[in-house]
């Protein structure tokens, strides 16, 4: 099982966008459920620390990893600093009392994992969020390092994707959490899961009538407006000549087409500073229905990144002083 959507460039892509926004919106939908029941089920200390392989993977990390941060110790049993690093590791995953969970990966075991995460040597540490794998240290690391590293993975979680962990209940049995295909089934999952199988298969038309579906009866939806801005920019980028595209935007600088064209090339290509930048230049050195064009284009490529991003608070600023 290899795992989605791993961004280990730190270049911002649309799957880790769109990942980020639908462990927000659900992590929101789950507060609210909780305080409609009076409560969330609680887990036990034991069940925060699990030993994974390679077919749980996906449900074990992945899934719980929109839920909760999910930090990956890789280890084997002949590792002598592993030895030292595990138990570490298994105390502060109860001593953060589930504001993450910790996931023991044995290389000896799964040695295709350690092969997709690109492990040279152990012990390694990562952590999963919202389905996005990023590096924490690899070999032997003091304890108020980890304790650094691991409040800086919780402070994101929490205020980038909105995942404030799990409830512990010291009195609740092991292994009594609710599994994670046993969540309720919201009203939109079919139309959602549509979208993202044409997303996979590149049926970009079939994916954003599939989003406009959810929006027709849920206009406010956040998943479904965050994924059709994706693939309406993906379809418009999907034909285009990106050698032309720049030459063009070069060539003709105040071709408002030809700018908006570009900046769309640029973010589908993970450039998004770069596509705001040009975009509020362009509204800046316009006037009339080119710049209200530019405007509103860039608009839409917020909703591409999401509004929480700090690109987009910066280029929100820079639009607001081009137009007044």
């Amino acid at each position: 099982m290899q795992p989605r959507n791993m961004s280990m460039s730190g270049v911002v892509d649309l799957a880790a966008v769109k990942a980020a926004q639908e462990a927000k919106a659900k992590a929101e939908q789950a507060r609210a459920e909780a305080a409609r029941t009076g409560g969330a089920g609680a887990v036990s200390p034991a069940d925060l620390v699990i030993d994974v392989d390679e077919a749980g993977f996906e449900r074990d990390v992945l899934q719980r990893s929109t839920e909760v941060p999910v930090v990956i110790d890789f280890w084997a049993e002949w590792c002598e600093p592993c030895k030292q690093l595990s138990p570490v590791l298994e105390r502060l995953a109860v001593e953060y009392n589930g504001r993450f969970l910790l996931a023991k990966i044995d290389v000896d075991a799964n040695q295709m994992l350690m092969q997709q995460f690109g492990i040279q040597g152990i012990p390694a540490v990562f952590a999963v969020v919202a389905g996005q794998a990023l590096p924490l240290f690899q070999g032997a690391a003091g304890e108020a390092q980890i304790r650094q590293t691991l409040d800086q993975l919780v402070q994101v979680a929490e205020e980038r994707f909105g995942l404030t962990g799990l409830t512990v209940d010291p009195e609740a049995e092991p292994g009594g959490a609710p599994a994670a295909d046993e969540a309720p089934v919201g009203p939109y999952d079919a139309l959602l899961e549509a979208a993202a199988r044409a997303l996979d298969g590149n049926d970009l038309d079939g994916a954003v009538q599939a989003y406009k579906n959810v929006l027709a009866e849920d206009p406010a939806h956040p998943e479904a407006k965050l994924g059709l801005a994706q693939a309406e920019l993906l379809r418009r980028v999907r034909d285009m000549d990106p050698q032309q595209v720049r030459k063009d935007a070069a060539g003709r600088p105040g071709d408002v087409q030809a700018q908006i064209a570009a900046a769309d090339l640029d973010l589908a290509g993970g450039h998004v500073e770069d596509a705001f930048g040009r975009l509020v230049d362009t509204v800046a050195r316009t006037a009339g229905d080119d710049r209200e064009t530019a405007r509103v284009r860039l608009l839409e490529l917020f909703d591409v990144v999401g509004a929480d991003h700090p690109a987009v608070v910066t280029a929100r600023r820079a639009l607001a002083r081009a137009l007044f």
